[in-house]
């Protein structure tokens, strides 16, 4: 890249046949200025460094990120979680209340989080709060100390220190502040115990459709009655789906967000055992999943985010296999946007529908509009990326703390060539550059 000022007094200009905006995939000279996006010019309007082959998306944001610290860094770490963020084109990240000790259920505790952050991200950063039994008189103070909203379990955690809301304790949440409410819609009457057998069909069978359907029923009806601002995480049964529908006709404020192993993995294809592939809400059958890729086409989920949720190697007790005492949750935060474009190109989708689900509307979400968008007076987070690129996944090559990875040995299409974060070209080997993230108008 030329170190000189470019035309019209740019910092630099970037020159691509395949800009993604939120019109549409075009040519275009993208222009930047003091970290942010200035113009968006025509192809051959200005002169500035050309991507070749690659395209330009804005830099993507995950809004599902459980980084564990401080308290769980032999879990994750923000170090190489950021690293992880930033090699698979993700720039923004908002990190997840619980498995960090102590747990952002009070603004104290936000406090503790980012000392424990400060100078270490490699992207930026931002952080739901938790709202759990016992700290709803907390809540306010810590929405005025930055959180973005508040999440919400309605089941177990799977952490004794972020325990869940009953329906009633639900409700007085969201009449207790004005805040967007992050749900892990399970219903706890619904669900079995794991079997240990081993058996991945045994464990699906024990988390099954009707807790999530039951769950959202919840959500949704608490939310028609407060007018809050409800968003269900990680959809992983299309039964969900009709609810959905119903509620937006009625006008209830819903959002809804699916992750790419719901979109990319089947329970057919799980091995007896392979409890990389274990998360709650669980991977389902091949015809689910071809029904939440319909849900995404048409709407109904807004957006894909990793839930990325890692652990050390012996929580994933391989060497017993059993699914009832294995830590759920998958590791991806790395490979998201390869994964879910490589089964989008699969399907007829764009690179402007993946860049929608993955940058554009989990930033309208939560309350980011700098982030998520190649506009003018937009962050200049943007990645050059080789669609056509493929690989295979090494997990030996992955950024986040331990190689686990239900995706090891999958073919993917897609590969990140570069990155830039507020109009700094960026690398995960090189010192962090990554700031804190403000909530703005959702």
């Amino acid at each position: 890249m030329s170190g000189e000022r470019y035309d019209g007094g740019y910092d630099l200009v970037l020159r691509s046949r395949r800009v993604v905006t939120p019109q549409g995939e075009r040519p275009a000279a993208v222009c930047l200025r003091d970290g942010r996006i200035a113009a968006v010019q025509d192809y051959h309007a200005v002169a500035g460094d050309d991507l070749g082959e690659l395209a330009l998306l804005p830099g993507l944001v995950d809004t599902h990120v459980h980084v564990n610290e401080p308290g769980r860094t032999d879990w994750e770490g923000f170090p190489t979680a950021t690293r992880a963020a930033l090699a698979g084109g993700v720039t923004s990240i908002v990190d997840m209340p619980l498995n960090s000790l102590p747990p952002t259920v009070t603004a104290d505790a936000l406090r503790a989080k980012r000392r424990s952050a400060a100078g270490r991200c490699h992207v930026d950063v931002g952080f739901w709060g938790g709202a759990v039994p016992g700290n709803l008189a907390d809540l306010p103070a810590l929405h005025a100390a930055g959180v973005l909203g508040f999440k919400v379990f309605l089941a177990d955690s799977g952490v004794p220190e972020f325990p869940p809301l009953d329906p009633v304790g639900f409700g007085q949440a969201l009449e207790t502040v004005d805040a967007l409410f992050v749900v892990h819609a399970e219903d706890p009457a619904s669900l079995l115990p794991a079997p240990t057998s081993g058996r991945y069909a045994d464990f699906v069978a024990s988390r099954p459709p009707e807790a999530e359907t039951r769950a959202v029923a919840t959500v949704l009806a608490a939310a028609r009655r407060t007018g809050a601002r409800v968003h269900i995480l990680h959809l992983s049964s299309a039964q969900v789906l009709p609810l959905i529908a119903q509620a937006r006709r009625d006008g209830v404020r819903v959002t809804v967000e699916t992750c790419p192993h719901y979109l990319a993995l089947t329970s057919e294809e799980v091995p007896d055992g392979g409890t990389e592939f274990k998360c709650c809400p669980p991977i389902r059958d091949a015809g689910n999943r071809d029904a939440l890729w319909g849900g995404l086409a048409d709407g109904l989920v807004d957006c894909v985010v990793s839930d990325h949720s890692p652990c050390p190697p012996a929580l994933k007790n391989f060497d017993r296999g059993d699914f009832a005492s294995a830590w759920g949750g998958v590791a991806s935060l790395q490979l998201g946007l390869p994964v879910v474009w490589t089964e989008a190109r699969a399907r007829g989708h764009s690179l402007a529908d993946v860049v929608r689900w993955m940058a554009g509307r989990p930033a309208q979400i939560a309350g980011l509009p700098a982030k998520g968008r190649i506009e003018p007076g937009a962050d200049a987070d943007l990645v050059a990326f080789a669609p056509e690129g493929r690989f295979t996944v090494e997990p030996g090559l992955l950024r986040h703390r331990h190689p686990i990875t239900p995706y090891a040995g999958r073919k993917l299409f897609g590969e990140v060539r570069a990155t830039w974060l507020r109009g700094d070209p960026v690398r995960p080997d090189e010192p962090p550059r990554g700031r804190f993230l403000r909530r703005g108008p959702v």
